[in-house]
């Protein structure tokens, strides 16, 4: 399974590639924000995404509206992998399409619950 990382912290990344290694996710692919992650989908096939909400050039929201949006890209599970904890912002990542959501910091039980759940 490949997993597009799509967060601007560089260091969140790392932490998010490293629990998913230890979850046996080894096939990740990394973006710095969502104009990235469309650019990175249209290069090649993705079978999950994990995505923060806010990033700088086009926001995780944004990104994930145009995934939705996009015929080629809409079946592709997103989760939301972020600080937004408001129940409207969870509300509207859903609203939007997104698969599933996480608040950060997470345990790393927790993302593989999320994904498990999404990959059934």
């Amino acid at each position: 399974m490949k997993i597009l990382l799509v967060d601007d912290s560089s260091t969140m990344r790392r932490i998010e590639r490293n629990t998913l290694e230890k979850l046996g996710h080894t096939d990740v692919i990394e973006a710095e924000d969502g104009a990235d992650a469309l650019r990175k989908l249209a290069a090649g096939k993705v079978d999950l995404i994990l995505m923060d909400w806010n990033m700088p050039n086009m926001t995780g929201i944004e990104a994930l509206k145009k995934i939705k949006a996009d015929a080629n890209l809409k079946s592709i599970p997103v989760i939301m992998v972020t600080s937004e904890s408001e129940k409207t912002r969870i509300i509207e990542a859903l609203q939007s399409g997104a698969a599933n959501y996480v608040v950060k910091p997470f345990q790393p039980e927790t993302l593989k619950e999320k994904i498990a759940a999404v990959i059934k």
